[in-house]
C-alpha cells in the first residue's frame, strides 16, 4: 500500500501544471494568513457532522453500500453525477481494478468516494476560503457516524497539480489490465482545455462524441504511452455491462457530460482558493511594509498589485473559458446528469443560464463559469473581487478586445453581462450603469 500511495504521488507530478499560475509553487498551509490546519473549517462535511451530533440528521446504514445512499441525500448530491473510475488513484488502491472500479459522486462544493467492500467512504470538501478538506467515513454501522479528517492526502493533493494548495484534479493515466497506472507512459491532468485525446485514460465514460476520440474505457496493451488507434468497442458507450457488474453500483452509468462538468470544476476551485490566498499573504505583506516605511497602511504597494492582478488575469481567463477545447462533433451523455444540472439555475428573465450546456462545438452555452454563484467565489478577498469585476465588466462590455477574449462574441458577451447583472446582486454600481 506505501508503495502505491508514493507512485500515485509521483504520478501527481507527471502531467505538469495545465493552468500556468505564476509561482505554482506548494503554498505554506499554516502561514497567519491562511491557517488551514488551525483555522475555522467551513465545509459541506464539516457542517453535516454538526448537524449529526444536533440530532438533526441521522444516517441510514444500507448493506453493502453502507451510508453512502443516506450521505448522498443528507448531502444533496445526485446518482446521476456517478463516475467510476478503475485506475489505482486512491489511497485503497488494492481494491479498485477495471472490474470493481470506484465509483466517485459530486457537486459544486463536494465529492464522495465509494469503494466496494471498502473500509471507508472518502471525502473531498471544499471550504469557502480554505481549499479542500480531505475526509473518511467508516463503513461500519454505529450510532454516532463520525467524519475523521485526513491531511495526510495533502500528500497528493497539494502539488503543482493543484496550484500548490490544496485542491483537486482529475487525471488521465495510462492503465494496465490491473488498473496500475504505467508511469513510464505519463499522465494529464484535464480540464475543459485539454483535448479529447488526452482525457480520462482510466474511467469509464458512458454518452456520445461521434468521431472524437478519448481514453476511456480501456486499457494499454504496452508500457510506452505512444499514441494509438483507441481500442475496439472503447468509444461511445452507452452501456458498461461488458466491461463491470453495474449491479453493484447505484447507477449503471459514468456519464461523459459529468466528467467535464468535473474537470471544470476542480480547477476553476483552485484557481478561487489560489487566488485567495496569495492576496490574502500580499495584503499581511504590504500593511508590514507600509508600516516599515511610515506610509498609509491601506496603500498597496506596486509589488502587491502585480501580485494581485496576476492571479486575477489567470481567473479572468479560465472563468471565460479562453483556450477551451472545440468539440468537431456533438456531445451526449446517458445518466440525466445534464438536464438535472441545468434545472439548477439561476435563470434570468428570459430563461437563460451560465449552466446551459452546449455540447456541440463548446461545453456552454454562455461560456462564463457557473461557480461566479458559490460561496467560495463570494468569499475571495474584496480587493480580489474589486480587480476581477473590473476585468469582468471591461470584457464583457467590448471594452477589452484582447485575443485572449476573441473566443467570446458580441452576442456571447451581451448575454453573459445581462445573466450576470440578472441573476446576482453584488457587481458594483457601474456595471448597471452600463
Amino acid at each position: 500500500m506505501r508503495k502505491a500511495v508514493g507512485a500515485l504521488a509521483l504520478l501527481s507530478l507527471a502531467g505538469g501544471v495545465i493552468a500556468g499560475f505564476t509561482g505554482s509553487d506548494t503554498l505554506p498551509l499554516d502561514d497567519d494568513a491562511i491557517r488551514y490546519t488551525t483555522g475555522p473549517v467551513d465545509d459541506p462535511v464539516n457542517t453535516l457532522q454538526q448537524r449529526i451530533d444536533k440530532g438533526e440528521v441521522k444516517l441510514a446504514y444500507d448493506g453493502p453500500m453502507g451510508y453512502l445512499r443516506s450521505i448522498l441525500q443528507a448531502l444533496n448530491v445526485s446518482t446521476t453525477s456517478q463516475l467510476l473510475v478503475f485506475s489505482k488513484t486512491s489511497f485503497q488502491a488494492p481494491r479498485i481494478g477495471p472490474h470493481t472500479p470506484r465509483a466517485l459522486y459530486f457537486k459544486d462544493n463536494v465529492e464522495i468516494g465509494f469503494v466496494r467492500t471498502g473500509d471507508v467512504l472518502e471525502f473531498a470538501a471544499l471550504d469557502s476560503k480554505q481549499g479542500v478538506h480531505f475526509y473518511t467515513l467508516d463503513q461500519e454501522q454505529t450510532e454516532h457516524p463520525k467524519f475523521q479528517r485526513q491531511d495526510t492526502c495533502l500528500q497528493c493533493h497539494q502539488s503543482t497539480a493543484t496550484l500548490g494548495i490544496p485542491g483537486l484534479m482529475v487525471r488521465s493515466v495510462f492503465p494496465d489490465r490491473t488498473g496500475m497506472p504505467i508511469f513510464s507512459a505519463g499522465g494529464f491532468i484535464t480540464d475543459h482545455r485539454s483535448p479529447l485525446k488526452e482525457r480520462w485514460g482510466g474511467w469509464y465514460v458512458t454518452g456520445t462524441t461521434g468521431d472524437q476520440v478519448h481514453m476511456g474505457n480501456a486499457v494499454m496493451p504496452g508500457a510506452t504511452g505512444e499514441p494509438m488507434p483507441p481500442p475496439e468497442g472503447s468509444q461511445n458507450v452507452t452501456d458498461l455491462k461488458p466491461f463491470v457488474d453495474t449491479g453493484a453500483y447505484l447507477t449503471p452509468y459514468s456519464d461523459i457530460v459529468a466528467l467535464m462538468t468535473l474537470e471544470h470544476q476542480t480547477q476553476m476551485e483552485n484557481l478561487m482558493i489560489r487566488v485567495g490566498w496569495e492576496a490574502r499573504m500580499a495584503m499581511v505583506q504590504n500593511l508590514a511594509m507600509n508600516k516599515a516605511f511610515h506610509e498609509p497602511e491601506d496603500q498597496i504597494r506596486e509589488s502587491t498589485a502585480h501580485r494581485l492582478d496576476a492571479g486575477v488575469a489567470e481567473l479572468l481567463s479560465y472563468m471565460f473559458f479562453n483556450g477551451e477545447t472545440v468539440l468537431t462533433s456533438p456531445i451526449k451523455g446517458a445518466s440525466g446528469f445534464a438536464e438535472e444540472f441545468e434545472k439548477l439555475g439561476p435563470n434570468d428573465s428570459k430563461g437563460r443560464s451560465l449552466r446551459d450546456f452546449d455540447l456541440k462545438t463548446r461545453m456552454f452555452r454562455y461560456p462564463c463559469s457557473f461557480l461566479v454563484y458559490s460561496k467560495a467565489f463570494d468569499s475571495m478577498p474584496q480587493v480580489v473581487k474589486d480587480r476581477l469585476y473590473k476585468r469582468m465588466w471591461e470584457v464583457l462590455t467590448e471594452r477589452d478586445k484582447s485575443p485572449q477574449f476573441a473566443h467570446l462574441s458580441a452576442a456571447d458577451r451581451s448575454a453573459i453581462l445581462e445573466i450576470l447583472l440578472d441573476t446576482k446582486k453584488d457587481f458594483p454600481a457601474y456595471w448597471r450603469a452600463s
